[in-house]
């Protein structure tokens, strides 16, 4: 793991932290391909060693956000095994005690601080699953991804954009999601007003 985090671009200030709770929880690290659907992953079962994934393709930030999210998962499964809900209050509750520490302006920087510290005020089971804190890190993704992705939100009604590999036509806002048509079958799909889509210009 010391090997491992020395090649994982993180905050320099909390990667002793993101050792010491590894040691402190003992579970294994790996890295994996980049998901759609989620950006981590915990697996506990009685008498395995738990094993915490993250995808490669976070930033900094999104990948130290990510690992004590799921460094919270194994410490409540070290606690309760699975007697308690995924993320319950347990897992809000551990979930801010291990994000306290790195909760500075040493480590984030200071809108990114506070998009964090609001979250966890009541944290959801997916940091994505908050828009401020999702496009407060996506800044700080790569230039070219930063460039060519913006939130859906933000295009105008009948714009064209790509998500998940598909071509869409924006359509009208409901609530917290946007009516889109796909170009290709005509199929309606609501999709969430904060993801990130690349427009076609």
């Amino acid at each position: 793991m010391e090997k491992l985090l020395q090649n994982i671009a993180l905050p320099e200030k909390a990667r002793q932290y993101c050792l010491e709770l590894q040691q402190r929880f003992d579970f294994d690290f790996r890295w994996s391909a980049p998901r759609r659907t989620r950006l981590g992953d915990f697996t506990g079962r009685p008498g395995v060693r738990p094993v915490i994934t993250v995808n490669t393709d976070l930033n900094p930030y999104a990948f130290l956000i990510t690992y004590i999210h799921e460094t919270a998962h194994c410490a409540v499964f070290r606690r309760y095994g699975n007697r308690v809900a995924p993320h319950g209050k347990e897992w809000k509750q551990c979930f801010r005690e291990l994000a306290l520490p790195v909760l500075t302006a040493e480590i984030f920087p200071e809108e990114l601080l506070y998009a964090f510290a609001r979250y966890l005020k009541n944290p959801k089971a997916s940091s994505s699953g908050d828009p401020n804190l999702m496009i407060a890190v996506k800044k700080y993704d790569t230039a070219e991804d930063a460039t060519n992705k913006k939130p859906l939100k933000y295009l105008n009604e009948g714009a064209l954009f790509v998500f998940n590999g598909k071509g869409f036509v924006k359509g009208p806002l409901r609530r917290t999601r946007v009516l889109c048509v796909e170009t290709t079958s005509k199929k309606k799909y609501t999709i969430a007003a904060h993801a990130l889509v690349e427009e076609q210009i």
